[in-house]
């Protein structure tokens, strides 16, 4: 079996099921609130869960959520989306956070390899249908990585996009059966900015050069300053989330 199918039913045996899950999950968003600071949010999952309970999914823009995470559970394990389509900072910062950071980075993979895809689906299918080329990419990878976890956090704030706005700190993720953590829903990206630099953690040099919000390479285009800082992600087709959060996104 695989360390995935392993772990799926490690926990299916576990008395921890998706009704408490789902129980603790709104115990966690009242305890919480709206506005607790992000080591209160992983100091609340600290009270139930233990590191091999957890999953952070990163997308390697910064290692915020890595770090954070990381202080209160050493070596828990970092999702990175390895679409095949990523700038090469982005690999990059994955190599650094997997270097300087106590934590466990798994590149996730789709099924298909880019050139499988090509020759199955039509070439550059991020052009002709980024729906479905993020589905094959990152959601369903993502869906299968999250077997067997109790727990995932994600790097989702509020001030990002107007399907964010409403993103709890806490909230059972429908989805995938588990509970989804938002710690940083409340943060800007000044604040970002200040806490990388302050711990001198692992930053996308593409951060520093008009990207704000960064994608695959072929989806993603830099951002005009006054610009949404989503704006550059799918630029021209409508599209404005992969599809990973926009359930949750829209909960409250």
């Amino acid at each position: 079996m695989s360390a995935a199918t392993d772990r799926a039913c490690a926990v299916a045996e576990a008395p921890v099921g998706v009704d408490r899950l789902r129980a603790l999950a709104a115990e966690g968003a009242e305890t919480l609130g709206w506005e607790a600071s992000a080591e209160e949010v992983i100091a609340w999952v600290g009270e139930h869960f233990s590191v091999e309970d957890l999953a952070v999914a990163c997308s390697m823009a910064d290692a915020v959520v890595p770090s954070l995470v990381a202080d209160q559970f050493p070596g828990v394990d970092v999702l990175f989306l390895e679409t095949g389509y990523h700038f090469t900072e982005t690999l990059a910062t994955r190599d650094e956070v997997a270097r300087q950071l106590d934590v466990t980075v798994v590149d996730v993979t789709p099924k298909l390899s880019v050139a499988e895809q090509d020759a199955e689906h039509g070439k550059d299918l991020f052009a002709s249908d980024p729906a479905a080329c993020c589905r094959m990419r990152k959601v369903e990878p993502l869906n299968d990585a999250l077997a067997g976890y109790r727990v995932w956090f994600s790097g989702v704030r509020r001030e990002e996009a107007p399907t964010r706005l409403n993103t709890p700190l806490v909230t059972f993720d429908e989805a995938h059966g588990l509970i989804k953590v938002n710690p940083l829903a409340t943060w800007r990206h000044e604040d970002l900015v200040d806490h990388s630099a302050r711990r001198r953690l692992p930053v996308n040099l593409l951060r520093d050069n008009g990207y704000p919000s960064i994608g695959c390479k072929p989806c993603t285009r830099p951002v005009a300053p006054g610009e949404d800082p989503r704006s550059g992600r799918w630029s021209g087709s409508g599209k404005i989330e992969c599809g990973i959060h926009t359930a949750a996104a829209t909960e409250s």
